[in-house]
């Protein structure tokens, strides 16, 4: 029996709960590292072109729960 057989026979009998798990360490296993690398320099060249000037200001985790509600 093949390596990709085994497989398939154990996710046989993986329970629906946990079907995400699965599928979620699949998609990592395949993903395209260069798209992937593509996207996050996109993102990051976007991050240096933006000319919003707050954009380096630094906000505390006790003004992001206030904002967001929640109390530490």
């Amino acid at each position: 029996m093949s390596d990709r057989e085994k497989c398939i026979e154990l996710l046989e009998n993986v329970p629906e709960f946990k079907i995400g798990y699965v599928l979620a360490y699949l998609q990592g296993l395949t993903a395209d590292e260069a798209a992937d690398d593509a996207f996050c320099e996109a993102l990051y060249q976007e991050y240096l072109n933006d000319t919003d000037p707050e954009k380096n200001d630094a906000v505390t985790i006790q003004d992001v729960a206030t904002e967001l509600g929640i109390s530490l």
